[in-house]
C-alpha cells in the first residue's frame, strides 16, 4: 500500500485505506470486512493502529462539536483533532481540563491509548471523557457512559472494541494561563525535591539530553491568577527572558507563547502551536509512565544509561500524571511519572538500545505508552495492568467475531 504513519517509521500493511464520510458508510465497511482497525492522525509509532485487513480513517467522519452547557460536556467525532475541538471551545466561553503537547492528534485516538498532558493533579486526557458511542463489528452504534458496566475498561480501549465514532468529554469555563522557561535546573535539586519541583505549577515540563550537569529547561504553565512564589529563580534554575524551542536546532516559533504572556488555555496547554505544521519524518518516541513512587530511582537508572541512549536522542521529557481508574491507562491506580524520549528517526538504532532502557525501567513497574515504539522481550507489560483479563473479556463481548483484532493486540492478550 505504501502509506506510513506521521513519523515515516512505520508503513503500514493493511490491503487499502477507506476514509468513509458518515458513520452509514462506515458501517458497511466494517460489516463487509473480517479484519479492520480504525486509523485516526496516525501519530503512533508501532503497529497498534494497523490490520492486515482494511483501514477505516476517521478524519472525514463527522465531527461538529455539541456542547451541553447544563452538564458541562461537549460531545464532538473522534476523528477531530484537539486543537480543532479548542478553538472551538475557547471560542464558546469553554475548555478542557489538559491538552497534550501536540494538539494535532484525534480525540478518538489520543484516549485509546492515554495520551496524557502533565500536572501533578491533571489526569491523562482520557479521565475527561465521560460517554462514548462506538460503532461495532456487527454495525450495532453501542452508547457508554461513566458508570456504565464496562465503561472504565472501554475508554483506554486500544481500538479493540470498535470505532469510536463519538466522545463526550467534561469541559469547564474558560481560563487563561501562562508559561515561564527556566534553564540550568540542577539535578540534585530534582532528585531530593522532586515533589516541590513539579507541584510547582498546573503543569511542570523537565527536558534533558541526559548528558547535560543540569536539566537544560524546566517549562513551567501557571493558570492565570495563581499565586506562586516563583519568580526568577526556579530551585536553582535562572528564568529565561527569550523563548526557546526545547530541541536547540528547531525553529522556536513552533512552541506556543512563552516568557509569561498570559493568553487562553488553548494557545497555552500544548507545546507546539496548531497552525504548525509538524515535521514529518523527524523523529521517533518512546515513553514509559513509572509510578511515582519510584520516579527517582527510575531517574537515576536513566541517567545511568546516557552514553548509551544519548548518540540516538534527541531530547527527553519528564512529566507527571495523576492516577485513574480506567483498566489500560498507564496511570490506572497510582501516580506516574513519564520518561519520554523523542530519538533520531534510526528504527535500528532506536529498537537496540530500547530493551537496555527497559531492562532499567519494566521492573519498577514503568508501563511503556500504547502508540509509541516499544519491545518488551520479556513479555512484561500485559503483567502491569491487574485488569487485562477483564479487558480481554470485554473485549470478546464486543467484538466476538475479532474483526478488530490485530496483531499489536494479539501479542498483548494472547
Amino acid at each position: 500500500m505504501g502509506e506510513k504513519n506521521w513519523a515515516g517509521n512505520y508503513e503500514y500493511t493493511a490491503e487499502r485505506i477507506a476514509r468513509p464520510r458518515s458513520v452509514d458508510e462506515l458501517r458497511d465497511l466494517v460489516v463487509a470486512s473480517s479484519s479492520v482497525r480504525a486509523l485516526g492522525s496516525r501519530h503512533s509509532f508501532n503497529d497498534l493502529a494497523d490490520t492486515p485487513g482494511l483501514l477505516v480513517s476517521t478524519a472525514d467522519l463527522p465531527g461538529s462539536a455539541r456542547i451541553d452547557e447544563a452538564s458541562r460536556t461537549v460531545t464532538v467525532g473522534g476523528g477531530v483533532r484537539y486543537g480543532d475541538l479548542a478553538r472551538e471551545l475557547q471560542d464558546a466561553g469553554w475548555a478542557l481540563h489538559n491538552l497534550a503537547s501536540l494538539p494535532h492528534i484525534s480525540v478518538a485516538g489520543a484516549i485509546a491509548t492515554a495520551t496524557h498532558g502533565s500536572g501533578d493533579r491533571n489526569g491523562n486526557l482520557a479521565t475527561a471523557v465521560a460517554g462514548l458511542r462506538i460503532l461495532g463489528g456487527s454495525g450495532e452504534l453501542v452508547d457508554l457512559r461513566r458508570g456504565d458496566d464496562g465503561f472504565d475498561g472501554a475508554v483506554v480501549g486500544l481500538g479493540a472494541l470498535g470505532v469510536v465514532t463519538e466522545v463526550t468529554l467534561d469541559i469547564r469555563p474558560t481560563y487563561d494561563a501562562r508559561q515561564r522557561l527556566f534553564a540550568g535546573l540542577p539535578w540534585e535539586a530534582v532528585l531530593s525535591r522532586f515533589d516541590e519541583v513539579t507541584s510547582a505549577a498546573y503543569s511542570v515540563s523537565l527536558f534533558t539530553t541526559w548528558q547535560e550537569e543540569t536539566v537544560s529547561l524546566a517549562w513551567l504553565k501557571e493558570l492565570a491568577g495563581a499565586e506562586t512564589p516563583i519568580e526568577d529563580d526556579f530551585f536553582g534554575a535562572r528564568a529565561l527572558t527569550e523563548a526557546r524551542h526545547m530541541i536547540p536546532t528547531m525553529d522556536v516559533r513552533n512552541t506556543t507563547e512563552q516568557l509569561g504572556v498570559v493568553g487562553p488555555w488553548s494557545e497555552r496547554l500544548a507545546h507546539f502551536r496548531f497552525a504548525f505544521t509538524p515535521s514529518n519524518g523527524e523523529e521517533i518516541q518512546s515513553e514509559y509512565l513509572v509510578p511515582r513512587a519510584r520516579a527517582v530511582e527510575a531517574i537515576e537508572a536513566v541517567s545511568g544509561l546516557a552514553p548509551v541512549i544519548a548518540p540516538l536522542l534527541q531530547v527527553s521529557e519528564i512529566r507527571t500524571v495523576a492516577a485513574d481508574d480506567l483498566w489500560l491507562s498507564s496511570a490506572y491506580g497510582t501516580d506516574v511519572v513519564g520518561l519520554h524520549f523523542t530519538w533520531f528517526r534510526d528504527q535500528a538504532g532506536v529498537e537496540a538500545v530500547l530493551p537496555q532502557l527497559e531492562a532499567a525501567l519494566l521492573p519498577l513497574g514503568a508501563r511503556p505508552h500504547w502508540g509509541k515504539l516499544y519491545v518488551d522481550r520479556d513479555r512484561l507489560v500485559p503483567s502491569l495492568y491487574p485488569r487485562l483479563a477483564d479487558f480481554a473479556a470485554l473485549a470478546s463481548r464486543f467484538d466476538p467475531a475479532a474483526r478488530f483484532r490485530n496483531p499489536f493486540l494479539t501479542r498483548l492478550l494472547g
